[in-house]
């Protein structure tokens, strides 16, 4: 194995999980379960189980950080995920998530509506946010 690829598993295993799901810290809801999170992302659910609109916001699909949550909490790939909205949206039955560019950007919506629930690393957690769930 060349020294490229031992860095890059080194990189991959020491960055898993380094994002959360987050939510308004105005927001009542306080935690969600892995499959909740996976009912808001994948459109099979428009609500919190508390009550409430649940609004998701994806991030670019280019950004590492979607990847890993793509994988690790809807057990799917970037492209699965694409295509299993590909076909949502022909058949009429829904729309994907709003996408942004970055973690800074889904912050910047999450902070400022109750509603919405996103993903971002945990480094950028900041008390505008609170995490709902971790993996």
């Amino acid at each position: 194995m060349g020294a490229l690829a031992v860095a890059s598993v080194c990189w991959g295993a020491a960055n898993a999980g380094d994002y959360v799901v987050v939510v308004s810290a105005k927001s009542p809801v306080d935690k969600l379960t892995g499959e909740q999170v996976t009912q808001i992302f994948l459109g099979k659910t428009e609500s919190f189980p508390s009550g409430g609109n649940a609004v998701p916001i994806d991030q670019a699909e280019s950004s590492p950080v979607r990847g890993d949550f793509d994988s690790k909490t809807l057990g799917k790939s970037t492209a699965q995920v694409k295509a299993y909205w590909s076909k949502i949206v022909f058949t009429g039955k829904g729309h994907p998530p709003k996408e942004v560019a970055s973690s800074a950007d889904v912050k910047g919506l999450v902070s400022g509506n109750p509603s919405y629930i996103g993903y971002i690393e945990k480094s950028a957690i900041d008390s505008s946010v609170k995490v709902v769930f971790s993996e």
